[in-house]
């Protein structure tokens, strides 16, 4: 479009593009991690974040980048997992999510898709985190869903573990609870909520709420915590190691697939 104006007895011709802005669309994504190596584009692995960004290259006819809510390791699930792209199609949201579901393959699903401000960014604009962690307490094994729990045979003390998740509540240093080779700018996090619960037929659910996580966090609790449910560990003591901020004294790392990313929070 040009526009014609005087300036000073002359007449000056400026012209302007019409441009696309981009659209940000935000993805919530449910997926059965057990066949893939994690949420993060790898190598030689594939992984749930190379998936969809594959289903949305063949879209567009564009090269899409996903920037998801975090990381999820290989044979973790996840039922709120966030992500976000930038797009110069015209696709509408819904479409995006009918073409979407239809590419993926089964144990992958986008369960929404909608448009969002350019600033939102699936990680940088996170609040808060809930994580699940599902544990199996019986004697004997189970065949239907055996892929989804940690399986522990011997009966462990609720009681006691329900007295050591209080100690993580507030903000601490979870040093004790990193990964090691992951190191951070801080090992700081608030922790709004965290509790273990019984649920029928042998469960036991572990749930945390937190600002952030670090790498294996929560399985390095999980794992403790077990230590403390088999009284191998008292209460006392798992304070102790969360104090401590040393991770050779906390307990082994739990196992993957009893994980799931529950929700992402952006309010």
């Amino acid at each position: 479009m040009s526009i014609l104006y005087l300036n000073n007895d002359e007449v000056i011709l400026r012209y302007t593009v019409n441009q696309k802005k981009m659209r940000n669309l935000k993805l919530t994504i449910e997926y059965d991690g057990t066949a893939y190596h994690g949420w993060q584009v790898q190598a030689r692995d594939i992984t749930i974040q190379e998936a969809i960004e594959t289903a949305l290259s063949t879209m567009t006819r564009e090269k899409i980048r996903l920037a998801g809510s975090g990381r999820t390791d290989a044979g973790v699930h996840a039922l709120g997992q966030v992500a976000n792209f930038k797009t110069d199609s015209r696709i509408p949201a819904d479409a995006f999510f009918a073409g979407l579901n239809s590419l993926l393959p089964d144990d992958i699903v986008i369960t929404a898709c909608k448009a969002v401000d350019d600033d939102f960014h699936a990680r940088f604009s996170v609040k808060n985190k809930t994580y699940q962690y599902r544990i199996y307490n019986h004697p004997g094994p189970k065949a239907i869903g055996r892929q989804y729990t940690w399986h522990i045979r011997k009966k462990l003390d609720m009681t006691a573990m329900q007295q050591a998740v209080s100690y993580i509540i507030g903000t601490h240093d979870f040093k004790s609870f990193e990964g090691t080779g992951s190191p951070r700018a801080h090992t700081v996090r608030t922790v709004m909520n965290a509790q273990v619960t019984e649920e029928n037929n042998g469960y036991l659910v572990f749930e945390i709420t937190a600002n952030g996580f670090l790498r294996y966090m929560v399985r390095n609790l999980v794992g403790t915590l077990t230590d403390v449910g088999l009284l191998k560990t008292s209460p006392e003591e798992f304070k102790h190691i969360l104090e401590a901020k040393n991770r050779d004294l906390a307990g082994a790392t739990a196992p993957p697939q009893g994980l799931f990313l529950v929700e992402v929070n952006y309010d």
